[in-house]
Protein backbone atom coordinates (compact mmCIF):
# COMPACT_ATOMS: atom_id res chain seq x y z
CA UNK A 1 0.00 0.00 0.00
CA UNK A 2 3.49 2.43 0.63
CA UNK A 3 4.54 1.75 -2.62
CA UNK A 4 0.98 2.30 -4.34
CA UNK A 5 0.58 5.79 -2.55
CA UNK A 6 4.58 6.79 -3.73
CA UNK A 7 3.38 6.10 -6.76
CA UNK A 8 0.51 8.12 -7.07
CA UNK A 9 2.00 10.80 -5.41
CA UNK A 10 4.35 11.10 -8.53
CA UNK A 11 1.57 11.25 -10.74
CA UNK A 12 0.75 14.86 -9.24
CA UNK A 13 1.98 17.31 -12.17
CA UNK A 14 0.61 20.05 -10.61
CA UNK A 15 2.47 19.85 -7.37
CA UNK A 16 5.45 18.92 -8.47
CA UNK A 17 5.56 21.78 -10.97
CA UNK A 18 4.44 24.23 -8.43
CA UNK A 19 7.20 23.10 -5.83
CA UNK A 20 9.94 23.02 -8.74
CA UNK A 21 9.43 26.55 -9.60
CA UNK A 22 11.22 26.45 -12.59
CA UNK A 23 7.91 27.41 -14.61
CA UNK A 24 4.78 29.31 -14.59
CA UNK A 25 1.77 27.61 -13.94
CA UNK A 26 -1.65 27.19 -15.59
CA UNK A 27 -4.69 26.23 -13.71
CA UNK A 28 -8.23 26.21 -15.56
CA UNK A 29 -11.79 26.64 -13.69
CA UNK A 30 -14.58 24.36 -14.51
CA UNK A 31 -17.77 24.52 -13.51
CA UNK A 32 -20.24 21.62 -13.64
CA UNK A 33 -23.71 21.97 -14.18
CA UNK A 34 -26.67 20.69 -12.38
CA UNK A 35 -27.85 16.79 -13.20
CA UNK A 36 -25.52 13.89 -14.26
CA UNK A 37 -25.42 14.50 -18.09
CA UNK A 38 -26.23 17.16 -20.47
CA UNK A 39 -24.18 19.77 -22.63
CA UNK A 40 -22.21 21.48 -19.63
CA UNK A 41 -21.04 18.15 -18.51
CA UNK A 42 -19.86 16.90 -21.86
CA UNK A 43 -18.55 19.95 -22.78
CA UNK A 44 -16.49 19.87 -19.51
CA UNK A 45 -14.71 16.03 -20.08
CA UNK A 46 -14.05 17.35 -23.94
CA UNK A 47 -12.07 20.63 -22.09
CA UNK A 48 -10.08 18.14 -20.52
CA UNK A 49 -9.62 15.76 -22.99
CA UNK A 50 -7.68 18.44 -24.86
CA UNK A 51 -6.17 20.02 -21.77
CA UNK A 52 -4.84 16.43 -21.25
CA UNK A 53 -3.45 16.08 -24.65
CA UNK A 54 -1.70 19.31 -24.77
CA UNK A 55 0.05 19.77 -21.63
CA UNK A 56 0.05 23.38 -21.50
CA UNK A 57 -2.76 23.22 -18.46
CA UNK A 58 -1.24 21.98 -15.53
CA UNK A 59 -4.66 21.54 -13.82
CA UNK A 60 -7.95 21.63 -13.97
CA UNK A 61 -10.35 23.04 -10.83
CA UNK A 62 -13.23 22.03 -10.57
CA UNK A 63 -16.15 23.88 -8.66
CA UNK A 64 -18.22 22.68 -5.53
CA UNK A 65 -22.02 24.05 -6.00
CA UNK A 66 -20.85 27.54 -7.15
CA UNK A 67 -23.25 30.13 -6.29
CA UNK A 68 -24.80 27.85 -3.28
CA UNK A 69 -26.34 25.88 -6.39
CA UNK A 70 -26.60 22.04 -6.60
CA UNK A 71 -24.84 20.97 -9.13
CA UNK A 72 -22.33 17.74 -10.33
CA UNK A 73 -20.36 16.95 -8.02
CA UNK A 74 -16.74 17.77 -8.12
CA UNK A 75 -15.50 14.35 -6.94
CA UNK A 76 -16.90 12.18 -9.83
CA UNK A 77 -16.25 14.85 -12.42
CA UNK A 78 -12.83 15.27 -10.70
CA UNK A 79 -12.33 11.05 -11.37
CA UNK A 80 -13.39 11.32 -14.64
CA UNK A 81 -11.11 13.89 -15.09
CA UNK A 82 -8.10 12.74 -13.86
CA UNK A 83 -8.43 9.33 -15.75
CA UNK A 84 -7.97 11.69 -18.83
CA UNK A 85 -4.95 12.13 -17.94
CA UNK A 86 -4.79 15.73 -15.98
CA UNK A 87 -4.81 16.68 -12.48
CA UNK A 88 -7.73 18.03 -11.01
CA UNK A 89 -8.01 20.38 -8.25
CA UNK A 90 -11.62 19.87 -6.21
CA UNK A 91 -13.30 22.64 -4.77
CA UNK A 92 -13.80 21.28 -1.31
CA UNK A 93 -16.27 23.35 0.85
CA UNK A 94 -17.79 23.76 4.31
CA UNK A 95 -21.23 24.47 3.42
CA UNK A 96 -23.08 21.05 2.51
CA UNK A 97 -21.64 18.98 4.81
CA UNK A 98 -21.14 18.16 8.54
CA UNK A 99 -17.25 17.17 10.00
CA UNK A 100 -18.08 13.28 9.56
CA UNK A 101 -18.85 13.60 6.30
CA UNK A 102 -16.05 15.88 5.06
CA UNK A 103 -13.61 13.13 6.84
CA UNK A 104 -15.68 10.60 5.35
CA UNK A 105 -15.37 12.57 1.57
CA UNK A 106 -11.81 13.28 2.03
CA UNK A 107 -11.05 9.66 2.63
CA UNK A 108 -12.68 8.79 -0.45
CA UNK A 109 -10.74 11.14 -2.71
CA UNK A 110 -7.88 9.62 -0.70
CA UNK A 111 -8.68 6.32 -1.90
CA UNK A 112 -9.04 6.83 -5.93
CA UNK A 113 -6.10 9.07 -5.99
CA UNK A 114 -6.98 12.88 -5.98
CA UNK A 115 -5.13 14.81 -3.94
CA UNK A 116 -5.41 18.35 -5.03
CA UNK A 117 -8.08 20.90 -3.25
CA UNK A 118 -9.06 23.90 -3.09
CA UNK A 119 -10.14 24.48 0.56
CA UNK A 120 -13.31 27.31 1.00
CA UNK A 121 -15.89 27.81 3.43
CA UNK A 122 -17.74 28.09 0.21
CA UNK A 123 -20.48 30.47 -0.72
CA UNK A 124 -24.45 30.41 1.28
CA UNK A 125 -26.32 27.65 0.09
CA UNK A 126 -29.44 29.04 -2.32
CA UNK A 127 -31.83 27.81 -4.22
CA UNK A 128 -32.54 24.02 -3.88
CA UNK A 129 -35.21 20.99 -4.42
CA UNK A 130 -38.87 22.70 -3.21
CA UNK A 131 -37.18 26.17 -1.76
CA UNK A 132 -34.18 27.10 -0.32
CA UNK A 133 -30.96 24.74 1.54
CA UNK A 134 -30.45 24.63 5.09
CA UNK A 135 -26.44 25.82 5.43
CA UNK A 136 -24.29 23.44 7.33
CA UNK A 137 -21.07 25.31 7.93
CA UNK A 138 -20.13 22.46 11.00
CA UNK A 139 -16.60 23.10 10.20
CA UNK A 140 -14.67 26.65 8.72
CA UNK A 141 -12.30 26.83 5.75
CA UNK A 142 -9.77 27.13 8.73
CA UNK A 143 -11.49 24.38 10.76
CA UNK A 144 -11.36 22.01 7.78
CA UNK A 145 -7.17 22.58 6.75
CA UNK A 146 -6.39 21.95 10.47
CA UNK A 147 -8.73 18.37 9.82
CA UNK A 148 -6.67 17.87 6.62
CA UNK A 149 -3.61 18.50 7.63
CA UNK A 150 -4.02 16.08 10.51
CA UNK A 151 -5.50 13.32 8.74
CA UNK A 152 -2.04 14.02 6.39
CA UNK A 153 0.33 13.33 9.23
CA UNK A 154 -1.91 10.49 10.14
CA UNK A 155 -5.11 11.33 12.61
CA UNK A 156 -5.00 9.64 15.90
CA UNK A 157 -8.67 8.41 16.56
CA UNK A 158 -10.21 9.81 19.97
CA UNK A 159 -10.26 6.72 22.29
CA UNK A 160 -13.54 7.03 23.40
CA UNK A 161 -15.14 6.39 19.73
CA UNK A 162 -15.38 3.25 18.09
CA UNK A 163 -11.94 1.55 17.46
CA UNK A 164 -10.27 4.49 19.07
CA UNK A 165 -7.48 5.08 20.46
CA UNK A 166 -5.36 4.16 16.83
CA UNK A 167 -3.68 6.21 14.25
CA UNK A 168 -5.13 6.23 11.09
CA UNK A 169 -2.93 5.82 7.80
CA UNK A 170 -2.01 9.34 6.47
CA UNK A 171 -3.72 10.89 3.54
CA UNK A 172 -1.56 12.26 0.75
CA UNK A 173 -3.87 16.43 0.31
CA UNK A 174 -1.75 18.94 -1.26
CA UNK A 175 -4.06 21.81 -0.07
CA UNK A 176 -4.85 25.20 -1.81
CA UNK A 177 -6.97 28.34 -0.35
CA UNK A 178 -8.14 31.88 -1.21
CA UNK A 179 -7.87 35.40 -0.35
CA UNK A 180 -9.37 38.36 -1.74
CA UNK A 181 -7.27 41.57 -1.75
CA UNK A 182 -10.33 43.21 -3.73
CA UNK A 183 -12.00 44.37 -0.48
CA UNK A 184 -13.04 48.04 -0.28
CA UNK A 185 -12.87 49.10 3.36
CA UNK A 186 -10.15 48.56 6.12
CA UNK A 187 -12.09 47.38 8.01
CA UNK A 188 -12.29 44.77 5.47
CA UNK A 189 -9.20 43.99 3.96
CA UNK A 190 -7.20 43.41 7.25
CA UNK A 191 -9.65 40.25 8.66
CA UNK A 192 -8.55 38.51 4.86
CA UNK A 193 -5.07 39.48 5.44
CA UNK A 194 -5.38 38.51 8.68
CA UNK A 195 -7.25 35.11 8.08
CA UNK A 196 -4.51 34.60 5.18
CA UNK A 197 -1.92 34.28 8.46
CA UNK A 198 -3.93 31.31 10.02
CA UNK A 199 -4.73 29.63 6.89
CA UNK A 200 -0.63 29.06 6.33
CA UNK A 201 -0.52 28.24 9.88
CA UNK A 202 -2.93 25.49 9.40
CA UNK A 203 -0.74 23.96 6.27
CA UNK A 204 -2.17 25.95 3.18
CA UNK A 205 -0.13 24.73 0.18
CA UNK A 206 -0.85 27.02 -2.40
CA UNK A 207 -3.45 30.23 -2.15
CA UNK A 208 -5.64 31.46 -5.20
CA UNK A 209 -6.64 35.10 -4.81
CA UNK A 210 -10.70 36.14 -5.49
CA UNK A 211 -11.90 37.93 -8.75
CA UNK A 212 -10.57 41.18 -9.31
CA UNK A 213 -8.92 43.79 -11.60
CA UNK A 214 -7.23 46.29 -9.92
CA UNK A 215 -3.49 45.76 -10.70
CA UNK A 216 -2.43 47.37 -7.22
CA UNK A 217 -4.48 45.34 -5.39
CA UNK A 218 -2.72 42.17 -6.88
CA UNK A 219 1.01 44.00 -6.12
CA UNK A 220 -0.25 44.57 -2.51
CA UNK A 221 -1.22 41.17 -1.61
CA UNK A 222 2.44 40.24 -2.53
CA UNK A 223 4.34 42.95 -0.68
CA UNK A 224 2.23 42.34 2.40
CA UNK A 225 3.40 38.09 1.86
CA UNK A 226 7.13 39.03 1.62
CA UNK A 227 6.91 41.90 4.47
CA UNK A 228 5.29 39.65 6.85
CA UNK A 229 7.64 36.11 5.60
CA UNK A 230 4.77 33.69 4.40
CA UNK A 231 6.15 32.30 1.76
CA UNK A 232 3.64 30.08 -0.08
CA UNK A 233 2.93 29.35 -4.20
CA UNK A 234 0.13 32.01 -5.09
CA UNK A 235 -1.89 32.34 -8.07
CA UNK A 236 -3.34 35.31 -9.66
CA UNK A 237 -7.13 34.89 -10.60
CA UNK A 238 -7.69 35.84 -14.49
CA UNK A 239 -11.49 36.12 -14.70
CA UNK A 240 -12.02 36.65 -18.58
CA UNK A 241 -15.76 38.12 -18.34
CA UNK A 242 -18.28 38.91 -21.24
CA UNK A 243 -21.08 41.72 -21.03
CA UNK A 244 -23.89 39.51 -18.80
CA UNK A 245 -21.51 38.35 -16.40
CA UNK A 246 -19.58 41.84 -15.84
CA UNK A 247 -23.28 43.32 -15.33
CA UNK A 248 -24.48 40.79 -12.34
CA UNK A 249 -20.49 40.74 -10.89
CA UNK A 250 -20.65 44.91 -11.14
CA UNK A 251 -24.21 44.37 -9.11
CA UNK A 252 -21.97 42.56 -6.19
CA UNK A 253 -23.79 39.60 -6.09
CA UNK A 254 -21.64 37.14 -6.75
CA UNK A 255 -19.44 36.47 -3.74
CA UNK A 256 -15.95 38.05 -3.69
CA UNK A 257 -15.95 38.68 -7.19
CA UNK A 258 -15.69 42.89 -7.75
CA UNK A 259 -16.01 44.42 -11.39
CA UNK A 260 -16.05 48.38 -10.82
CA UNK A 261 -18.33 50.75 -12.68
CA UNK A 262 -15.90 51.65 -14.85
CA UNK A 263 -14.49 48.25 -15.74
CA UNK A 264 -18.24 47.48 -16.65
CA UNK A 265 -18.32 50.66 -18.83
CA UNK A 266 -15.18 49.29 -20.82
CA UNK A 267 -16.72 46.06 -21.49
CA UNK A 268 -20.17 47.58 -22.28
CA UNK A 269 -18.52 49.54 -25.06
CA UNK A 270 -16.46 46.96 -26.11
CA UNK A 271 -19.51 44.28 -26.58
CA UNK A 272 -20.85 46.65 -29.67
CA UNK A 273 -18.02 45.45 -31.64
CA UNK A 274 -19.40 42.80 -34.18
CA UNK A 275 -17.59 39.95 -32.47
CA UNK A 276 -19.59 41.09 -29.02
CA UNK A 277 -16.00 41.83 -27.42
CA UNK A 278 -14.96 38.73 -27.62
CA UNK A 279 -11.26 39.61 -29.12
CA UNK A 280 -10.92 42.56 -26.28
CA UNK A 281 -11.85 40.16 -23.30
CA UNK A 282 -9.34 37.99 -24.68
CA UNK A 283 -6.56 40.23 -25.30
CA UNK A 284 -7.16 41.64 -21.84
CA UNK A 285 -6.94 38.47 -20.12
CA UNK A 286 -3.50 37.66 -21.93
CA UNK A 287 -2.28 41.04 -20.48
CA UNK A 288 -3.56 40.40 -17.03
CA UNK A 289 -1.34 37.13 -17.33
CA UNK A 290 1.90 39.10 -18.47
CA UNK A 291 1.28 41.83 -15.98
CA UNK A 292 0.68 38.84 -12.74
CA UNK A 293 3.95 36.91 -14.02
CA UNK A 294 5.69 40.34 -14.23
CA UNK A 295 4.91 41.01 -10.59
CA UNK A 296 5.94 37.65 -9.25
CA UNK A 297 2.72 35.35 -9.43
CA UNK A 298 3.66 31.83 -9.87
CA UNK A 299 0.79 31.00 -11.82
CA UNK A 300 -2.52 32.12 -12.69
CA UNK A 301 -6.40 30.59 -12.39
CA UNK A 302 -8.11 31.19 -15.58
CA UNK A 303 -11.94 31.36 -15.65
CA UNK A 304 -15.00 32.74 -17.25
CA UNK A 305 -18.34 31.52 -19.15
CA UNK A 306 -18.53 29.75 -21.99
CA UNK A 307 -14.86 29.25 -22.72
CA UNK A 308 -13.06 27.06 -25.44
CA UNK A 309 -9.84 25.38 -25.10
CA UNK A 310 -8.75 27.09 -27.97
CA UNK A 311 -9.43 30.33 -26.72
CA UNK A 312 -7.43 29.28 -23.31
CA UNK A 313 -4.86 27.85 -25.32
CA UNK A 314 -4.54 31.44 -27.77
CA UNK A 315 -4.84 33.41 -24.29
CA UNK A 316 -1.92 32.09 -22.70
CA UNK A 317 0.02 32.06 -26.57
CA UNK A 318 -0.74 36.23 -26.18
CA UNK A 319 0.51 36.39 -22.99
CA UNK A 320 3.89 35.43 -23.51
CA UNK A 321 4.34 38.14 -26.78
CA UNK A 322 2.80 40.72 -23.95
CA UNK A 323 5.29 39.54 -20.72
CA UNK A 324 8.43 41.40 -21.79
CA UNK A 325 6.77 45.06 -21.28
CA UNK A 326 4.35 43.60 -18.85
CA UNK A 327 4.41 47.00 -16.87
CA UNK A 328 3.30 48.63 -19.85
CA UNK A 329 -0.37 47.19 -19.06
CA UNK A 330 -0.11 48.37 -15.52
CA UNK A 331 -2.58 51.13 -16.69
CA UNK A 332 -5.38 49.19 -18.07
CA UNK A 333 -5.67 47.46 -14.65
CA UNK A 334 -6.36 50.37 -12.47
CA UNK A 335 -9.79 50.06 -11.82
CA UNK A 336 -10.14 51.16 -8.11
CA UNK A 337 -13.40 51.19 -6.19
CA UNK A 338 -14.07 54.49 -5.22
CA UNK A 339 -12.71 55.94 -1.88
CA UNK A 340 -11.38 52.05 -1.56
CA UNK A 341 -8.43 51.40 1.38
CA UNK A 342 -4.77 50.79 0.09
CA UNK A 343 -2.31 49.14 2.71
CA UNK A 344 0.47 50.78 0.84
CA UNK A 345 1.10 53.61 -0.69
CA UNK A 346 1.38 54.12 -4.31
CA UNK A 347 4.55 54.36 -6.61
CA UNK A 348 3.94 57.51 -8.45
CA UNK A 349 6.24 56.04 -11.71
CA UNK A 350 5.04 51.87 -11.63
CA UNK A 351 1.29 52.85 -10.82
CA UNK A 352 1.35 49.82 -8.36
CA UNK A 353 2.49 50.21 -4.14
CA UNK A 354 5.75 51.11 -2.90
CA UNK A 355 6.98 49.81 0.37
CA UNK A 356 5.95 52.72 2.37
CA UNK A 357 2.76 51.89 4.44
CA UNK A 358 -0.33 54.03 4.01
CA UNK A 359 -0.31 57.00 7.01
CA UNK A 360 -3.96 57.31 6.75
CA UNK A 361 -5.81 54.68 8.36
CA UNK A 362 -9.29 54.38 10.20
CA UNK A 363 -9.85 56.07 13.39
CA UNK A 364 -13.18 53.99 14.84
CA UNK A 365 -14.90 54.99 17.99
CA UNK A 366 -14.80 53.11 20.64
CA UNK A 367 -18.54 50.61 21.27
CA UNK A 368 -19.76 51.14 24.49
CA UNK A 369 -21.43 47.71 24.22
CA UNK A 370 -18.20 46.42 23.62
CA UNK A 371 -16.54 48.67 26.50
CA UNK A 372 -19.10 46.86 28.73
CA UNK A 373 -18.59 43.38 27.60
CA UNK A 374 -14.83 44.18 27.82
CA UNK A 375 -15.55 45.20 31.96
CA UNK A 376 -16.88 42.26 32.76
CA UNK A 377 -14.69 39.58 31.34
CA UNK A 378 -12.04 41.09 32.84
CA UNK A 379 -14.41 41.49 36.67
CA UNK A 380 -14.81 37.28 35.86
CA UNK A 381 -13.73 35.82 33.10
CA UNK A 382 -9.53 35.95 33.26
CA UNK A 383 -7.81 33.34 35.60
CA UNK A 384 -6.59 36.75 37.53
CA UNK A 385 -10.17 38.52 37.77
CA UNK A 386 -11.32 39.30 40.98
CA UNK A 387 -14.31 37.07 40.59
CA UNK A 388 -13.15 34.54 38.37
CA UNK A 389 -12.06 32.07 41.72
CA UNK A 390 -15.50 32.19 43.63
CA UNK A 391 -17.18 31.85 40.31
CA UNK A 392 -15.41 28.61 39.89
CA UNK A 393 -16.35 27.22 43.31
CA UNK A 394 -20.21 28.13 43.16
CA UNK A 395 -20.58 26.14 39.67
CA UNK A 396 -18.67 23.33 41.14
CA UNK A 397 -21.11 23.46 43.57
CA UNK A 398 -24.71 23.98 41.49
CA UNK A 399 -22.69 21.30 39.13
CA UNK A 400 -25.71 18.43 38.30
CA UNK A 401 -28.25 19.64 40.87
CA UNK A 402 -31.36 21.66 40.65
CA UNK A 403 -29.92 25.21 40.55
CA UNK A 404 -28.03 24.35 37.96
CA UNK A 405 -31.39 24.98 35.24
CA UNK A 406 -32.46 27.98 36.70
CA UNK A 407 -28.58 29.60 36.36
CA UNK A 408 -28.57 27.97 32.95
CA UNK A 409 -31.54 29.59 32.15
CA UNK A 410 -30.70 33.29 33.77
CA UNK A 411 -26.94 33.03 31.46
CA UNK A 412 -29.39 32.32 28.63
CA UNK A 413 -31.05 35.41 29.00
CA UNK A 414 -28.53 38.17 30.00
CA UNK A 415 -26.54 36.54 26.92
CA UNK A 416 -29.14 36.74 24.55
CA UNK A 417 -30.18 40.12 25.36
CA UNK A 418 -26.71 41.34 24.56
CA UNK A 419 -25.23 38.92 22.00
CA UNK A 420 -28.66 36.99 20.87
CA UNK A 421 -27.06 33.68 22.34
CA UNK A 422 -28.01 30.31 21.01
CA UNK A 423 -27.16 28.31 23.53
CA UNK A 424 -23.91 26.42 22.15
CA UNK A 425 -22.39 25.98 24.99
CA UNK A 426 -19.02 26.64 24.30
CA UNK A 427 -18.76 30.16 23.88
CA UNK A 428 -16.70 32.24 21.29
CA UNK A 429 -17.34 35.57 22.05
CA UNK A 430 -14.21 36.58 22.86
CA UNK A 431 -12.82 35.56 19.77
CA UNK A 432 -14.64 37.85 18.14
CA UNK A 433 -14.67 40.96 19.89
CA UNK A 434 -17.90 40.07 21.92
CA UNK A 435 -20.22 39.56 18.76
CA UNK A 436 -21.40 35.69 18.32
CA UNK A 437 -20.56 33.97 15.13
CA UNK A 438 -22.71 31.59 15.92
CA UNK A 439 -25.89 33.60 16.09
CA UNK A 440 -24.57 37.13 14.09
CA UNK A 441 -22.89 35.03 11.15
CA UNK A 442 -24.86 32.97 8.70
CA UNK A 443 -22.12 30.95 7.99
CA UNK A 444 -21.04 30.52 11.55
CA UNK A 445 -17.08 31.07 11.34
CA UNK A 446 -15.02 31.03 13.89
CA UNK A 447 -11.82 31.85 12.93
CA UNK A 448 -12.01 34.50 10.32
CA UNK A 449 -14.09 36.70 7.61
CA UNK A 450 -15.25 34.62 4.76
CA UNK A 451 -14.25 35.93 1.08
CA UNK A 452 -18.12 36.84 -0.29
CA UNK A 453 -18.71 40.27 1.96
CA UNK A 454 -19.27 43.46 -0.08
CA UNK A 455 -17.92 46.93 0.94
CA UNK A 456 -18.44 45.45 5.03
CA UNK A 457 -22.05 44.02 4.02
CA UNK A 458 -22.50 40.04 5.03
CA UNK A 459 -22.72 38.24 1.58
CA UNK A 460 -26.46 37.00 3.08
CA UNK A 461 -27.65 40.24 4.02
CA UNK A 462 -26.15 42.79 1.75
CA UNK A 463 -27.24 46.46 2.52
CA UNK A 464 -28.47 45.00 6.05
CA UNK A 465 -26.02 43.27 8.25
CA UNK A 466 -22.34 44.17 8.57
CA UNK A 467 -19.85 41.07 8.57
CA UNK A 468 -19.13 40.50 12.24
CA UNK A 469 -15.51 40.29 11.37
CA UNK A 470 -15.62 44.16 10.17
CA UNK A 471 -17.56 44.98 13.14
CA UNK A 472 -14.88 43.43 15.33
CA UNK A 473 -12.32 45.12 13.97
CA UNK A 474 -13.45 48.34 14.33
CA UNK A 475 -14.55 47.20 17.89
CA UNK A 476 -10.61 45.67 18.41
CA UNK A 477 -8.98 49.16 16.83
CA UNK A 478 -9.45 51.48 19.44
CA UNK A 479 -7.73 49.56 22.00
CA UNK A 480 -4.86 48.83 19.36
CA UNK A 481 -5.86 45.13 19.51
CA UNK A 482 -7.03 44.56 16.20
CA UNK A 483 -4.38 41.91 14.84
CA UNK A 484 -5.56 39.40 17.82
CA UNK A 485 -7.95 38.48 14.55
CA UNK A 486 -5.40 36.95 13.01
CA UNK A 487 -3.94 35.00 16.20
CA UNK A 488 -4.66 31.64 17.78
CA UNK A 489 -7.04 28.86 16.20
CA UNK A 490 -10.59 28.10 17.72
CA UNK A 491 -11.95 24.44 17.12
CA UNK A 492 -15.35 23.32 15.80
CA UNK A 493 -18.44 23.76 17.63
CA UNK A 494 -18.61 20.65 19.97
CA UNK A 495 -22.63 19.62 19.99
CA UNK A 496 -21.93 17.48 23.46
CA UNK A 497 -22.50 20.74 24.76
CA UNK A 498 -25.05 22.05 23.42
CA UNK A 499 -27.81 23.52 25.47
CA UNK A 500 -25.61 23.58 29.10
CA UNK A 501 -24.56 26.48 30.57
CA UNK A 502 -21.27 28.35 28.73
CA UNK A 503 -20.29 29.64 32.28
CA UNK A 504 -20.11 26.46 33.96
CA UNK A 505 -18.20 24.53 30.76
CA UNK A 506 -15.63 27.83 31.20
CA UNK A 507 -15.12 27.65 34.66
CA UNK A 508 -15.07 23.58 34.88
CA UNK A 509 -12.19 23.73 31.90
CA UNK A 510 -15.03 21.37 29.62
CA UNK A 511 -15.15 24.02 26.58
CA UNK A 512 -12.79 25.16 23.97
CA UNK A 513 -10.63 27.37 26.38
CA UNK A 514 -10.24 24.32 28.85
Amino acid sequence: MASAQKDLMKKNRFKEALLEKKEFIYTLELVPGRGSRGKTQDDILRIAEKAAKSRLVHALSITDNPGGHPALSPNVMGLEVARLGIDPIIHFTCKDKNRNQIESTLYSLDRIGISNLLVMSGDYPLYGFEGKAKPVFDLDSIQLLHLIHQMNNGLDLDGKAPGGGVRVPPTHFFKGCTVSPFKKYEAEAMPQYYKLFKKVEQGADFLITQVGFDARKFDELLRYMRHHGIRIPIFGNVYILNQAVAKVMNRGTVPGCVVTDELCRVIEEEAKAPDKGKKARLTRAAKQIALLKGMGYDGVHIGGPNLSYEEVEWVIGKSTEFFPNWEEWVHEFTFPQKDGFYLFEKGAKTGLSRDDWVRQRSKPRKVLGHGIMRFFHRLAFTPEAPLYRPAQRLFKKIDGTTLEGPVTELEYWIKFISSRCRRCGDCTLLEVAFLCPQSQCPKYLFNGQCGGSFEGWCEVFPGKKRCIYVRAYLRLKPYGEEESLKEGYTPPRNWALDQISSWANYFLGRDHHG
